[in-house]
């Protein structure tokens, strides 16, 4: 491979992660409004102190946090930086999953794969800071498995039964749970999201996307409750966790654990 095709890719990296920065800028937006059911697109952003209009200048992403050194330049006030560590997990985030799909192959596969991670951590966030996972949300995760499924039609492994088998097999038991509990055991929200999930990763996926859930949650829960004594706590961040890692590793996941329990010659 030549020098030429090196700098090719490079380039290509370089503009996934600048336009993967500036959707995590838009990421913050939907994690801070839609639980208020606020306008996405309406208001402009402004300093959460003050009020001010934050100017255009300062909005570039992760640059102008830095360079304002985390605060609003009208008064002062000090800004998150879960705003730049957002806008950073995402562009991130896009950039691995160029890696791992190799977006010059398949484009279309990469521009979903993206956007449903972008979704993730808008869940992650938002259910982290209001216990809430947008209905919106969700139902843009389950159209872009819809999208993955007609553009990989006829090229993919992964047949309509496993994603329609998928849509079931975790979100039906997490729904007992929901109605048996009340509400508090399980969301709504969460019902909802691995159904969506389900038919994006299609049955193995999803329960590898479960059982990353249940190991994650499970220590975070035990961590929460050492540091807050309080049990309660979100269980969508781990889901959206499990489905992201179950996207990308799904397959190798469910392949070792068929061989290492022996499942895959008892089924053979």
């Amino acid at each position: 491979m030549g020098t030429q095709y090196y700098i090719y890719y490079a380039v290509i990296y370089l503009f996934v992660f600048l336009f993967g920065a500036a959707v995590g800028s838009f990421l913050n937006v939907c994690i801070y409004r839609l639980p208020k059911e606020e306008s996405l697109i309406k208001r402009n952003s402004h300093c959460m102190s003050c009020g001010t209009e934050i100017k255009r200048r300062d909005l570039i992403p992760i640059v102008s946090w830095c360079l304002l050194k985390g605060k609003c330049r009208a008064c002062g006030a000090k800004i998150s930086p879960r705003y730049t560590v957002v806008e950073a997990l995402n562009a991130l985030l896009w950039l691995f999953v160029a890696y791992k799909v190799n977006v010059l192959l398949h484009p279309v596969n990469f521009i979903i794969t993206a956007l449903v991670f972008s979704a993730l951590i808008v869940v992650f966030f938002m259910d982290w800071d209001t216990q809430l996972i947008s209905t919106y949300v969700v139902i843009f995760i389950g159209l872009m498995g819809i999208l993955y499924f007609i553009f990989n039609h006829g090229d993919s492994d992964l047949p309509i039964s496993s994603r329609i088998i998928g849509t079931f097999i975790v979100s039906i038991p997490l729904l007992i749970i929901e109605l048996a509990s009340k509400g508090k055991a399980m969301g709504r929200g969460d019902v909802y999201l691995m159904a969506a999930g389900g038919f994006f990763l299609g049955m193995q996926g999803i329960l590898v996307a479960l059982a990353v859930a249940l190991i994650t949650g499970s220590v975070a829960g035990i961590i929460i409750k050492h540091r807050t004594e309080n049990s309660v706590f979100a269980f969508g961040p781990w889901l959206s966790l499990g489905i992201a890692v179950a996207a990308l590793y799904g397959g190798q996941i469910g392949d070792w654990y068929m061989t290492f329990t022996g499942l895959n010659e008892t089924l053979a």
